[in-house]
């Protein structure tokens, strides 16, 4: 497919900057069938089916961006991206004035520091030195805020690119349609006949990345770590097999269960994924998404076509830029339930 069927044009001021004062605040376009349903977050309670099996998406986000300097003064820009399995060495993205070299130190402070152990032209591996390097990194690191969040992270953004219910540290993205979700909103929606079971999936940067080509068939996906549990995996195949709706809170939980449910069958298990799903993907696991809106020419934005159909995925898009949605990480959400036509 030509990447350039997925373009839109955004205005610059519908992307969300900053999130609301309250998580369950923003608005909420549900597509239907036929229609077209404009709504807020609270509304998801109507939306519930009894039996319905949301999965969340429990990975947390790590301050993953340093700061730092070379030992001629330089500043350089490290994206942790994650663990390598060595004592301490991660893979990560270096951004320098002048490109970084094996053996070079990084000084991020007086107490921690790093050595490039590998470059491959931004991609770099460094092994961090500290006495505590976790604490070193949840003292020295920012939040890794998406690009087009052009702003300085703040003391807001630790809690709020952070979902509610974030339990295991790897990503550095966060799972932004869960950062709609509040425990009393999740409770009510319990009350109203849904199960929520979480799986992880550390989201990488590459959700972020454009795409460089012109057709799909030549892009390489990026990948990422998912861990579905035996109990986590039972409950969604329970919930199948007796023909309940799994609804995937996310794009990450829908590519963790369709990664791992390729059978028909969810497995469980700790794996990775470079699942790249775009229109003409039959889907085996996922019957409903909740997600924010994306950017575009993104796999993201390939992947919710695929569920809701292109043409209604741009009719969506047209009433959500009309009627002022707010876009992206910290913007709102869209609900896309049921079996809506192909195109």
């Amino acid at each position: 497919m030509n990447v350039s069927d997925f373009d839109f044009k955004l205005p610059e001021s519908l992307i969300a900057k900053q999130p609301l004062n309250q998580r369950d605040a923003s608005r909420l376009l549900s597509i239907q069938e036929n229609s077209f349903d404009d709504l807020h977050i609270p509304d998801l309670i109507s939306l519930v089916q009894k039996g319905d099996i949301w999965v969340v998406n429990d990975t947390k986000v790590i301050p993953a961006r340093l700061m730092g300097k070379k030992e001629s003064g330089g500043k350089v820009e490290v994206l942790l991206l994650e663990p390598l399995g060595q004592a301490n060495v991660w893979s990560a993205w270096g951004k320098s004035n002048k490109p970084l070299h094996q053996g070079q130190m990084i000084y991020f402070s007086d107490t921690f520091s790093g050595k490039v152990i590998n470059r491959r032209g931004k991609n770099i591996e460094i092994q961090l030195i500290a006495d505590d390097v976790g604490a070193a990194i949840e003292q020295h690191g920012h939040m890794p805020l998406p690009p087009y969040i052009n702003r300085p992270d703040s003391e807001e953004d630790k809690q709020r690119y952070q979902t509610v219910f974030a339990q295991h540290k790897g990503a550095v993205a966060a799972p932004t349609a869960g950062l709609h979700l509040t425990p009393e909103l999740m409770a009510q929606m319990e009350d109203a006949g849904a199960t929520f079971v979480h799986v992880t999936l550390h989201v990488g940067p590459g959700t972020f990345q454009p795409i460089q080509v012109d057709n799909t068939d030549d892009h390489i996906m990026h990948e990422e770590a998912y861990i579905i549990s035996d109990e986590a995996a039972e409950t969604i195949n329970q919930a199948k097999s007796n023909g309940k709706r799994i609804v995937a809170v996310g794009t990450t939980s829908l590519r963790t269960l369709e990664a791992a449910g390729q059978s028909g069958i969810l497995q469980s298990g700790n794996n990775r994924t470079d699942i790249f799903i775009t229109p003409g993907y039959t889907f085996k696991m996922v019957d409903a998404l909740l997600t924010n809106f994306h950017l575009p020419k993104s796999t993201l934005l390939m992947l919710v076509s695929a569920l809701a159909g292109q043409t209604r995925i741009k009719q969506a898009y047209q009433h959500a830029i009309k009627n002022e949605y707010r876009f992206y990480s910290y913007g709102d959400a869209m609900f896309i339930s049921g079996n809506p036509p192909a195109q």
